[in-house]
């Protein structure tokens, strides 16, 4: 045999040797590997990272929480103009090979071994699954034929479709969205089915890159990566050479976009955050829950709108505080990078940032964060004389250079498209609830100026004296005491002396005047305290702070002693507003809660609110014994909030108040609330109230509240369906300035939200309940007197108490004050 055939046999032999031994080796490294591979039995039921969303009740997102960002779609959802680019550019035989493109992993091998690294990888969509689910990402030979028979493992188990759904889930696409559902959100703001040709190419190029050449962080290169995938969407007949011209010539239209927001309802987004986070754990951030709350997306807006204003607007009564930093204008920087220029002065809700760049006669200019210049007329600036103490202010401003100078720092908002006003942050805070008083569902809630300065939320954590607002629950103990609206009650001087207190106590009326005899309806009219304080002590503090735990107080938080006609206790807004919607709703005790139904997976109900109801059937309590802690006809236990209301789920409420009818249950009876109820409309039609008549409806009813020294300003009150608290306030207490009342701090804000909350609700007068006998009786003296008297008016009573039966009446000695003093109040009063 010649010696070059010996050669080529030797050389052959050689090769098959290897080849088996490499065989073999494999065959090895296979067996070893495999007992080690995870089980894809269950892939389809792996759970993907979704964040969860929370909705208003009519289904607009307000927060999204989680750190990856993942919109789950359906295969068969999925644009196939996407599929078509995904495929063009990852994996253009994936419908036709088993799972491992061999010829692609050869040339990968070879490119390795000549470049001595392992920078190439020829990864299948099913590779790329594989390691996504199973494994890591490090580049290794011993992983990469882990990816290998894991893939053969998926395509024996799964379709074609459910593989590639597997894959648009699960990629990173940067920005911390996972899946290109969540990528058309970060990188457009829109669903994938809005998106264009131009744009579906842009996200199907990410995989490759995707922190490096998003069309964020280098659209250069992505421009470049989409150019590329079109050009192979064009080479595999995807798409025409036309569709290819124009959508190549499409700009980079990309930018980042936040979750879609629609209502910005902070304090309603954290609370949801944290109930889920108790009930749920960190599954919460994970699992892709849907939870739907209460909120009515107008109301919040209007909310929030309503109490920044009255927030700003009581700031200004009282004076400009001065700026909040200053700069050199001659500094270059300015020109260069004003931006830098604000660092360590954010944004505060909609007051901006500005650095005053010139005075002129009748305003300035100033230069935004956005590099806008902006002219302030002196119309928007001549509130800020500046701000001496609560009570005090400077002169009156006459020009521009009285309040700032060139290069002051000043914040200012946008009041108009061309107008800007200077302002500055407040130094008081407030909060609004409002409910449905029918079943306690939450329909907006603001807990303070703004979230980001202050994530206290003050309608659930800030327990404040509510003043005044707390009479209408004192009345209500008296009309069960046997008083009634007409009763006479003395307002006269007093002197206590309450061994409780220590001391001798002599309470004031807010007008520092003192009545004779006056009715109990006139008194809760012009909220009279010393009225009050011999309501409180007739019926007796015991009995008293026993029966205001029917609606909803904790008997702690009611002080043992006379100061609790004068509203010493100390209450939360939503508990305040929880027991007005007693008035509301007929004289029941619903229970606050916020989230309506939370959803998992695909419209699958983990939980739905059940709340309990008025029962507007039922009779009323024959009875209440305000001696005793109540144990109404249809609740087996007395009513006592938690330490810190959370107002969230309403989900075992029945269980919790021992009722299993469904029904909520009686705080008093319907009589005495209609009664409560249309004193409290005498209020806004004739006393501290009367501003709210702007409101121009005769079905509205509620409470002004001020503390001692105006430390504290509250209106509480109710139309058809919606009951509202709000309150005005230091979060450290101290007095807001002379006249600031509640129908001056906390009402307006009052009005501004229920003229949008009552706006499509026509006028609703509640129904005379059986047990309720009008009859007309003097305003002077209270007893039955003809229509046709001149003092005559129409009062309501209790069935058997009406003019004619036995009608108590409270007197105390007078002490030679005139009992005919008259005259309301001045218009800013308790």
């Amino acid at each position: 045999m010649p010696t070059s055939n010996k050669t080529l046999t030797r050389l052959i032999t050689s090769l098959l040797g290897l080849i088996l031994t490499g065989a073999i080796a494999a065959a090895g490294l296979v067996l070893y590997l495999l007992p080690d591979l995870p089980s894809t039995d269950n892939i389809m039921e792996i759970p993907l990272s979704v964040p969860m969303r929370v909705y208003t009740a009519d289904n607009k997102l307000i927060a999204e929480f989680g750190e990856k960002r993942r919109q789950p779609i359906s295969i068969v959802d999925a644009p196939p103009m996407l599929i078509n680019a995904i495929l063009s550019t990852e994996d253009a035989n994936f419908y036709k090979h088993s799972g491992v493109d061999f010829l692609g992993i050869l040339r990968a091998v070879v490119a390795n071994l000549s470049s001595g690294g392992h920078g190439q990888g020829a990864s299948t969509i099913t590779m790329q699954v594989a390691r996504n689910y199973f494994l890591t990402p490090e580049k290794t030979y011993t992983r990469k034929l882990k990816e290998v028979l894991l893939s053969f493992k998926l395509e024996n188990q799964l379709t074609k479709n459910q593989i590639f759904e597997l894959y648009v889930n699960k990629i990173f696409l940067g920005h911390r969205a996972y899946g290109f559902g969540a990528a058309a959100e970060v990188y457009y703001g829109k669903p994938l089915g809005e998106l264009d040709l131009s744009q579906l190419a842009m996200l199907a190029g990410l995989p490759k890159a995707p922190s490096r050449d998003n069309p964020i962080s280098n659209p250069d290169r992505a421009q470049s990566r989409r150019n590329h995938v079109l050009n192979r969407m064009l080479q595999l007949e995807f798409i025409s050479a036309e569709q290819k011209k124009q959508a190549h010539s499409q700009p980079v239209t990309a930018s980042r976009h936040s979750s879609s927001s629609v209502v910005r309802a902070p304090y309603i987004a954290e609370m949801v955050r944290d109930f889920m986070f108790d009930r749920y754990g960190e599954d919460a951030y994970t699992t892709g829950y849907r939870v739907n709350t209460t909120i009515n997306a107008k109301y919040q807006q209007t909310a929030d709108e309503s109490l920044f204003n009255g927030l700003v607007l009581y700031d200004e009564r009282h004076g400009f505080r001065g700026r909040i930093g200053s700069v050199d204008i001659s500094d270059p920087a300015i020109k260069d990078n004003p931006s830098s220029l604000f660092e360590g002065y954010p944004t505060v809700g909609k007051l901006i940032p500005a650095i005053i760049l010139e005075l002129q006669d009748d305003g300035f200019s100033a230069l935004t964060h956005d590099n806008q210049t902006v002219n302030v007329a002196k119309e928007q600036f001549k509130w800020a004389r500046k701000y001496l103490d609560a009570d005090s202010r400077g002169p009156a401003v006459k020009i521009p250079s009285e309040v700032v100078a060139s290069g002051d720092i000043v914040y200012l908002r946008k009041i108009e498209d061309d107008k800007w006003r200077l302002s500055q942050l407040p130094a008081v805070e407030g909060a609004l609830v409002s409910l449905n008083p029918d079943n306690g569902a939450i329909l907006a809630l603001s807990g303070g100026f703004n979230f980001y300065a202050s994530k206290f939320n003050r309608v659930t954590q800030a327990r404040r004296q509510p003043g005044s607002n707390i009479k209408p629950f004192i009345y209500s103990a008296a009309l069960n005491n046997g008083f009634t609206a007409a009763s006479l009650i003395s307002g006269a001087p007093v002197v206590i002396r309450d061994s409780n207190l220590g001391s001798s106590w002599r309470p004031e009326n807010y007008s520092k005047k003192f009545f004779g005899k006056i009715r109990m309806r006139e008194a809760l009219t012009r909220s009279l305290n010393l009225v009050s304080v011999r309501l409180l002590r007739s019926v007796g503090i015991d009995s008293t702070r026993n029966y205001l735990t029917n609606f909803g107080f904790q008997k702690k938080h009611l002080p043992d002693n006379l100061t609790l006609a004068l509203g010493s206790a100390s209450l939360l807004p939503i508990e305040v507003a929880r027991g007005y919607s007693v008035f509301a709703n007929g004289g029941f005790l619903i229970e606050p809660y916020l989230v309506q139904r939370i959803e998992s997976g695909h419209d699958n109900i983990d939980y739905e609110a059940t709340p309990l109801t008025p029962c507007r059937l039922c009779p009323s309590p024959e009875e209440f014994d305000i001696n005793k802690e109540q144990v109404p006809q249809n609740q087996a236990e007395p009513v006592e909030t938690a330490e810190e209301p959370a107002g969230l789920a309403n989900d075992s409420a029945a269980e919790q108040e021992g009722n299993l009818s469904g029904h909520a249950p009686w705080a008093t009876s319907r009589e005495n609330a209609f009664i409560i109820s249309s004193m409290l409309q005498s209020v806004i039609q004739h006393g501290t109230g009367r501003r709210a008549r702007s409101l121009g409806r005769t079905d509205i009813a509620g409470k002004t509240g001020t503390t001692n020294e105006q430390r504290d300003a509250w209106f509480s009150g109710f139309g058809p369906g919606v009951e509202t608290t709000v309150w005005v306030g230091f979060d450290q207490p101290a007095p807001l300035g002379r006249n600031e009342v509640g129908g001056r701090a906390a009402l307006p804000v009052w009005i501004d939200y229920m003229a949008v909350a009552l706006a499509d609700k026509p006028t609703v007068l509640p129904d005379i309940p059986v047990g309720i006998e009008p009859a007309y009786v003097s305003k002077k003296t209270g007893k039955a007197v003809p229509q046709s008297n001149s003092s005559a008016y129409l009062e309501y009573f209790f069935a058997g108490t009406e003019p004619g039966a036995s009608q108590p009446t409270f007197t105390h000695p007078y002490n030679g004050v005139n009992e005919n003093a008259d005259g309301m109040l001045p218009e800013d009063i308790m």
